[in-house]
């Protein structure tokens, strides 16, 4: 519903995130893809700001090869995967479980809220309220589509669960400028060939870690 009619579209992404109960606040930027209901977020993690993040964690990342991260979510599959391409690794993630809920365990309600220009774009805004039937945990968002671009945002702010979980309070703001309404290309939905799979991201870490430490190992003798 956020999306609009747009089925196919890329943007450069600039996201923050505000997270309670301390007030940190992280922001960081990337590329999302978006094509028939599946989607692929980029993000470099050398652009993350706030006040947690410091120079020596940054060049942290950069060392595990873990400063640039791609998620892939293939709706149609139910499978994710979140790719590193500096490990040249990737690891698969079911996501049938989390959709075990279904879609009649939410209640969608739609508020318009106006008309406003935002980055020079005409915007119709609206506000989608989501609640969970089953927990009465409910989500918060306020988009803003523009209407030069097939209805498809360039602004979203998202407040998390406001009930009965541990992120109460949190809340995201997306942008999404140099909008490309063109189908991305499908091979950006995929794992690379050759990099290497894991069952889990735990498993990936775990097996890197290990390469860190026998590498260390093997330069101090």
């Amino acid at each position: 519903k956020v999306f609009g009619t747009n089925l196919n579209f890329s943007a450069d992404m600039e996201a923050e995130v505000k997270m309670m109960p301390k007030q940190q606040d992280i922001s960081l930027g990337g590329k999302i893809y978006f094509a028939g209901g599946n989607s692929r977020s980029e993000m470099d993690m050398t652009t993350m700001k706030g006040s947690q993040m410091t120079p020596q964690m940054i060049a942290q990342m950069k060392t595990m090869g873990m400063d640039k991260m791609v998620s892939i979510s293939l709706a149609d599959k139910k499978t994710a995967y979140m790719v590193y391409p500096g490990l040249q690794a990737y690891a698969k993630i079911e996501q049938s479980g989390a959709n075990n809920a279904g879609t009649n365990d939410f209640k969608i309600e739609t508020a318009d809220l106006g008309a406003e220009t935002l980055d020079g774009h005409p915007c119709l805004k609206k506000r989608y309220t989501v609640t969970n039937t089953k927990t009465g945990q409910t989500l918060v968002m306020t988009s803003w589509n523009a209407t030069d671009l097939q209805n498809c945002p360039t602004k979203i702010e998202q407040s998390a669960w406001a009930s009965g979980d541990s992120f109460k309070g949190n809340s995201a703001t997306m942008l999404f400028k140099n909008v490309n309404l063109s189908k991305p290309d499908a091979s950006l939905f995929a794992p690379p060939a050759g990099y290497k799979a894991y069952d889990s991201i735990q498993a990936m870490m775990r097996a890197e870690m290990m390469k860190h430490m026998s590498g260390a190992g093997a330069g101090s003798h």
